[in-house]
């Protein structure tokens, strides 16, 4: 079974490592194609995947065809293949904000679609991944695809009108995560602390603060309080963020990355 990716950038690049590390696909049954040559080789001579010079040749022979491009590529590159994509090719997009519809709609014809949406983390097989369907993909395509998924993280099915808040909570929050380990280096290192040192330590207690909340099941606001002493340390600065208006920032950023997501 041949899987198809048009357009070899760092989410693509995820995905394949993620499907070889856990032997999901052979090297051999999956091919690729970039916009540029120098792209395709570097893929290939990292991950020992096949290239292929053109988007029609991977759509021709692709079972499973993710398109790993960006939304204002979709177009061009529906438009590029929609002739030569078979009815019973399963394929799979990762564009935020392109809904199933407008797919559709761009192939002119209805096709076997499912829509996904991973985030950066995936980069480490850590990432998080909505995936809805349409009606054309069988129960054995969504396992196939779930699989795919989780072979770089956590997949879940949610319903589509679900998808753009689940690209602003997962999608675009590591960037808001990233500005938070930044900011607490900063103030370790006005304390005193090498910058090296700071970024370890606050990307850490990321790291295990979220896995707490994944593991053990208690509300964050229950594991907030774990950690706020009476009289304490640490309430103090949960005083100051919340005089600050982190919750309601936080929550407002959110909201823009949804509404932004509407307008692609």
């Amino acid at each position: 079974m041949k899987i198809g990716f048009i357009g070899l950038g760092n989410m693509a690049k995820a995905m394949i490592g993620g499907m070889l590390q856990k032997e999901l696909v052979d090297r051999c049954d999956i091919i690729g194609s970039a916009r540029t040559r120098e792209t395709m080789e570097n893929v290939r001579d990292f991950y020992g995947i096949g290239i292929r010079d053109s988007n029609t040749a991977v759509a021709e022979e692709a079972k499973i065809l993710i398109l790993a491009v960006k939304p204002q590529f979709f177009q061009t590159v529906i438009e590029e293949i929609r002739a030569v994509v078979a009815d019973d090719t399963l394929v799979i997009s990762i564009a935020a904000g392109k809904t199933m519809a407008w797919i559709g709609q761009a192939f002119g014809r209805e096709i076997k679609l499912v829509r996904c949406m991973p985030n950066t983390p995936a980069l480490v097989g850590e990432g998080c991944t909505g995936v809805c369907v349409n009606s054309r993909v069988s129960q054995e395509e969504i396992a196939m695809s779930l699989k795919l998924m989780e072979s770089f993280g956590r997949a879940s099915l949610v319903p589509e009108s679900l998808m753009d808040a689940f690209g602003a909570v997962s999608g675009s929050s590591p960037a808001f995560v990233f500005m938070f380990i930044e900011a607490m280096a900063d103030a370790a290192v006005a304390a005193g602390m090498p910058r090296a040192q700071a970024y370890a330590f606050a990307g850490q207690a990321v790291y295990g603060s979220a896995k707490l909340v994944l593991e053990s099941g208690k509300h964050p606001g229950e594991l907030k309080d774990m950690v706020c002493s009476p009289g304490g340390t640490t309430i103090q600065g949960v005083r100051v963020l919340e005089e600050k208006g982190m919750r309601g920032a936080v929550m407002d950023a959110l909201q823009a990355v949804v509404e932004q997501t509407r307008k692609l």
